[in-house]
């Protein structure tokens, strides 16, 4: 006779660390909801604003005192016409263009050649003028505006003396040449604090590559490492124009009517407060809001162009 024997199997009792993963999966649930309704809030307290003010543009003084939150009755954009011509918007827009080519040009070029170097190449005192430029970061601008008020005047002198040419008409006080040196010292600590931590990410093998090839030092940076930082150079810049374009302490200081009402050397943001005080006198409110809204186009329209390039270079650091 032969016996059977049935063995039957029990599911093992679950253990504490079996319900980890739901805990941990709830608690990122939460985070999220959290994060995301953050983000919406803070959306709609930056959006709402600017959306309010672009289309009190598009209205006219009566209804923007009597009715300010509601839709225009009639889309004018008469106020553009006025902001533009009257209100010399456009002259503005052209001195701030003019200041920010040659501005921007200098603090990327100079900028990155000086994060590159701090990032490749190891010498005495590397580190020393890291930390420096580190230090600029952090350095307030309301603590530098009197020495640097002397400075550009004092330069400008020092220049003329020694070469004997009129540098006070090119780089001195109320002149472009002199708010764009200031706007170059101004932007290139975060520009090379930030290409200094991209240019450590590239690759030292294609560097040693075009070394073997006889690539020079100069051709090394221009021709090989400086369009693989491309992504980089795009989110710096973007910064760097938002930070020009939206500066009003330094022109404010730099940049002065030299007698009565003459401010044909204004920048887009003196303009904008000009703008404001005659707006108060002439009660032409449209007018200063449809300014506001042309000052904002260009920086929003950069924005969008280049709105994946910068998430590129702001996380290519990172997958690195």
């Amino acid at each position: 006779m032969t016996t059977t024997t049935t063995t039957r199997h029990t599911a093992p009792a679950p253990t504490p660390a079996a319900a980890a993963p739901k805990q941990a999966d709830t608690g990122g649930k939460v985070l999220g909801v959290f994060s995301h309704g953050f983000m919406i809030v803070w959306a709609l307290m930056v959006t709402v604003p600017l959306g309010w003010a672009v289309i009190q543009s598009f209205k006219s003084d009566r209804e923007i005192l009597t009715k300010p939150l509601s839709l225009p009755a009639d889309w004018s954009i008469d106020a553009f016409g006025r902001a533009w011509t009257k209100g010399h918007i456009g002259e503005y827009f052209l001195n701030t263009i003019i200041v920010m080519t040659f501005s921007l040009t200098l603090t990327m070029l100079l900028g990155s050649m000086v994060a590159y170097v701090l990032a490749r190449y190891s010498f005495w005192g590397n580190r020393i003028i890291y930390y420096l430029f580190v230090v600029g970061l952090t350095m307030p601008i309301f603590l530098g505006l009197v020495p640097l008020y002397r400075t550009v005047q004092n330069v400008a002198a020092i220049l003329q003396n020694v070469t004997g040419l009129a540098f006070v008409d090119w780089i001195g006080l109320n002149t472009f040449g002199g708010l764009v040196l200031v706007y170059v010292a101004y932007s290139l600590p975060f520009t090379v604090f930030f290409m200094h931590a991209f240019f450590r990410t590239l690759p030292t093998a294609i560097a040693e590559a075009g070394m073997v090839d006889g690539a020079s030092h100069t051709k090394l940076f221009f021709r090989i490492m400086l369009p693989m930082a491309k992504p980089g150079l795009i989110s710096v810049g973007l910064f760097n124009v938002i930070g020009q374009w939206n500066q009003f302490l330094l022109p404010k200081l730099l940049m002065f009517p030299q007698s009565g009402f003459d401010k044909e050397r204004f920048v887009i943001t003196q303009g904008l407060l000009n703008l404001a005080n005659n707006s108060k006198y002439e009660t032409d409110w449209a007018r200063l809001f449809a300014g506001m809204t042309l000052a904002m186009l260009p920086i929003l329209i950069v924005y969008l162009a280049f709105n994946r390039q910068i998430q590129a270079g702001l996380t290519s650091a990172t997958i690195k």
